[in-house]
């Protein structure tokens, strides 16, 4: 996705989520009601969360220099899951504590009108900013569904902001049930008890995110079909004879590193080698515009799995001795994507 989309988007939910924030406080004071506060509480985090992502893609954007070789594309998954981190700690965690204490000791909402218009108005500006997330994810989100979408994409921005956004109207609903329900039971405990549940919703969506960015942040491989469409690349090329290993990572939403272990023929020269090799990072990169790097290793195959067996413990070595038996061409290394 391009990043002038993600940018779009975040600018879009920090408009909202700031005007937002500003009259929730101003209803929370007038009214006394603990839903209402955590809904301020929670946009006030959601625009800062739009802050930090912004910040996260200029930092990415930033050349690869001697002591960030491959780049600092991996910054943007950091700061997604600092994202992750304050809507847990800040947001569900006072929203929790103010319904919990507002259960404990529940007081009549004042002024419920207020908070009737200032969550109508915030509904429609949240509307209007999840339309724009969500458009921006549907160009992505292919035939899969919203899940597996989420979990297969690697720009987290678009997804981030349209699950705080989503999120963000569940609260908005849930804020606007404990005001018209402790008014109409006169049950005051009703309103500590929306905002309890705005708690757990934030909690909910923390939770996911941080378990997205933490799997980025450690390094995910591209997506299968591409793996299988870079190795029928490298195996079409004339004088390949088998591919041995090949490891993908992404250090970015576009930007990916590959790196190949490949069995050439014995009786091709260095020079047609080394041709192979050009013509199969280039080939890879027009197929796949978002690897910048290609690094090939022309090795043979026992060269490699004698390599790979090096690098395993040296307690592990009777499932290693078998991968130098095997027959040749079959699998050597299990673990390695």
């Amino acid at each position: 996705m391009a990043v002038h989309a993600s940018k779009t988007v975040i600018y879009a939910a920090l408009l909202g989520n700031t005007l937002i924030a500003i009259s929730k406080y101003g209803a929370a004071w007038l009214t006394g009601s603990a839903a209402m506060l955590s809904e301020a509480i929670h946009s006030t985090v959601d625009t800062g969360n739009q802050a930090l992502l912004l910040y996260g893609l200029k930092r990415a954007a930033r050349p690869a220099d001697a002591e960030h070789p491959l780049g600092h594309g991996l910054q943007l998954y950091f700061w997604v899951f600092v994202v992750a981190v304050l809507i847990f700690g800040v947001g569900a965690g006072l929203s929790l504590y103010h319904g919990i204490e507002k259960v404990r000791h529940p007081q009549p909402i004042e002024n419920a009108y207020v908070s009737y218009i200032v969550l109508g108005l915030a509904i429609v500006f949240e509307a209007a900013v999840w339309v724009v997330a969500f458009r921006e994810f549907r160009r992505s989100q292919g035939d899969f569904g919203w899940v597996s979408a989420m979990r297969r994409s690697k720009d987290p921005v678009v997804f981030t902001v349209l699950l705080e956004d989503s999120a963000a109207m569940l609260g908005l609903a849930a804020a606007m049930a404990g005001v018209f329900l402790s008014q109409a039971l006169d049950l005051p405990v009703l309103d500590g008890v929306a905002s309890i549940i705005i708690g757990l919703i934030l909690a909910t969506t923390a939770a996911f995110l941080a378990y997205e960015a933490q799997s980025l942040l450690t390094g995910e491989a591209i997506a299968p079909e591409t793996r299988a469409d870079i190795r029928r690349i490298a195996a079409a090329e004339s004088g390949v004879a088998g591919i041995n290993e090949m490891l993908t990572m992404h250090f970015g939403p576009r930007e990916v590193l590959v790196t190949l272990s490949l069995e050439f023929a014995d009786q091709i020269s260095a020079a047609d080698v080394e041709n192979a090799v050009s013509a199969i990072e280039r080939r890879i990169r027009m197929a796949h515009p978002e690897v910048l790097r290609v690094f090939v290793e022309a090795q043979s195959l026992l060269a490699h799995r004698t390599a790979a067996l090096a690098r395993l413990p040296q307690t592990a070595d009777a499932r290693g001795r078998n991968l130098v038996e095997a027959p040749s061409g079959t699998a050597t290394n299990q673990r390695l994507r």
